[in-house]
C-alpha cells in the first residue's frame, strides 16, 4: 500500500521520543509545557456563557467579538480590525496555514532563521516547499544579526520565518533590530517578501525593548495562541494576524484544514483578552524565576545562552558534540529528560534545550548531572 512520499520522508518528533522514554522518577526539564494551573475563573465563566448559548460553530475566521479583542490588544499597524484575526487550533495551525497559503511550491522558497522550532522546517517540507535556514551564530550566543538576515535573502525568497522569542534559545529580536529587519526588507527591489513572526512566547519576555517587526513592516503575518501564555496548551487555541490582501486566503485555507476553531476555547479567550493584564498575570512567575534560572545556570559551570525570554535554556555539551547521544544517555541511565539540540538546527548540534518549568530544585539537579556527564 502507497503513501504520500512526503510524508513517509518526514522523521516522527524526537522530541516526543526523548519524552516518552521518561519514568515517574525523571525530573523532567523535556517538553514546553508549563506546569503553572490555568486561571480557572475564565474557564468558568466560559462555561456558564455555554449553558446559555451552547457551543455552535463560529464562522470560520472565528468569533468576531474575540477577533476584534485580539486584534485591539495587539493593534499592529493596519492589522487592528477584527477582520485581520483568524482564529486557529493553536499557533502550529497558525504557522501551517501560513507557509501553506503564502508560497507556491512550485516557485517560492522559504528561509527560517535557526535555531528554530522544527515545525517551521517540517511543514514546508511536508508541503514540498523548498527551505533555506540562516543559522545564528554559536560564538555569538544565538543572537539576532539582521545583517546576515538581509544577506542570507534570495531571488526565490518569498517568507521569512523568525520565532522571536525564540524556541529553543529564549533569544529576542530587539525594536531596533526589527526597524531596521524592516527597513532593509522595504528597500529590496522586487516582489515584498512575507515575514511571518512566532510570538508564542511574547508575554514571557526578561528585556524591556522586544521587537515586533509587524510594528514597521506592512508584509508581517503574526502567529500567536494562549498556551504557552496561560497555560492552556490542551486547549488549542490560537490565531494568525495578517493584512487585508492576504487575510481572505488565510482564512479559506484554514476553513478546509479545520473548518473552525472549538467554540468554548474561543469563549475562554474571549474572557482571558476582556480583563485587562490577565494575559501577562502568569507572566510574573515566571519573570521572578528568571533570576533564579539565570544564577542557577551560572552555577552548573556549563556554557548556557542568556535567557532574554521564553522558559527554555541551552546548554553546552561538556566535551562532546552528539546531542541525541547525550540525550539518550541523560534519559535512559541519568534520570534527565533534555531535549537534543540538532533538532532545531544543525547550529545547535553540542547542545542541549532544557524547559525550567519544573520545581528549581529539580532543574538544578537536572544541571548537576548535565554536567557529570
Amino acid at each position: 500500500m502507497g503513501y504520500n512520499p512526503k510524508v513517509g520522508a518526514i522523521a516522527a518528533s524526537l522530541i516526543r521520543a526523548i519524552a516518552a522514554k521518561k519514568t515517574p522518577d525523571s525530573i523532567d526539564l523535556g517538553l514546553g509545557e508549563p506546569t503553572l494551573l490555568p486561571q480557572q475563573r475564565f474557564i468558568d465563566a466560559a462555561a456558564r456563557w455555554a449553558a446559555v448559548h451552547g457551543l455552535r460553530y463560529t464562522v470560520n475566521a472565528g468569533d468576531h467579538a474575540l477577533r476584534e479583542r485580539i486584534a485591539a490588544h495587539y493593534a499592529y499597524p493596519g492589522m487592528n480590525a477584527a477582520r485581520n484575526v483568524c482564529i486557529t487550533t493553536g499557533s502550529q495551525e497558525a504557522v501551517y496555514v501560513a507557509i501553506k497559503t503564502l508560497l507556491d511550491p512550485a516557485a517560492d522558497e522559504m528561509l527560517v532563521v535557526t535555531p528554530a522550532f522544527p515545525a517551521y522546517a517540517k511543514i514546508a517540507q511536508l508541503e514540498g516547499v523548498a527551505h533555506r535556514q540562516l543559522d545564528l551564530a554559536e560564538d555569538d550566543d544565538f543572537r539576532y544579526d539582521v545583517d546576515r538576515i538581509l544577506d542570507a535573502l534570495g531571488p526565490s525568497t518569498r517568507l521569512l520565518v523568525i520565532g522571536s522569542p525564540a524556541n529553543p534559545t529564549g533569544r529576542i529580536l530587539r525594536d531596533a533590530q526589527a526597524r531596521r529587519l524592516a527597513a532593509g526588507l522595504l528597500d529590496r527591489a522586487g516582489p515584498p517578501i512575507w515575514v511571518l513572526q512566532d510570538e508564542i512566547y511574547r508575554e514571557l519576555t526578561y528585556i524591556d525593548d522586544a521587537g515586533f517587526v509587524a510594528n514597521y513592516y506592512p508584509h508581517t503575518i503574526v502567529a500567536n495562541s494562549l498556551s504557552k501564555s496561560n497555560a492552556l496548551t490542551g486547549m488549542r487555541l490560537g490565531w494568525l494576524i495578517a493584512p487585508d490582501d492576504p487575510i481572505e486566503q488565510l482564512v479559506k485555507t484554514h476553513s478546509w484544514v479545520t473548518a473552525t476553531a472549538n467554540t468554548f476555547a474561543q469563549r475562554v479567550a474571549y474572557e482571558i483578552f476582556g480583563e485587562p493584564g490577565a494575559l501577562q498575570e502568569q507572566g510574573a512567575w515566571y519573570r521572578e524565576r528568571h533570576a533564579l534560572v539565570e544564577a542557577a545556570l551560572a552555577a552548573s559551570g556549563l556554557r548556557y545562552v542568556p535567557v532574554d525570554g521564553a522558559f527554555y535554556a541551552c546548554v553546552r555539551i561538556p566535551d562532546g558534540s552528539d546531542s541525541l547521544a547525550a540525550a539518550l544517555e541523560l534519559v535512559e541511565r541519568r534520570g534527565v529528560v533534555a531535549i537534543p539540540g540538532r533538532i532545531f538546527g544543525d547550529t545547535l548540534e553540542g547542545w542541549l534545550r532544557l524547559t525550567w518549568v519544573a520545581p528549581l530544585d529539580q532543574f538544578e539537579e537536572g544541571l548537576s548531572r548535565i554536567a557529570a556527564l
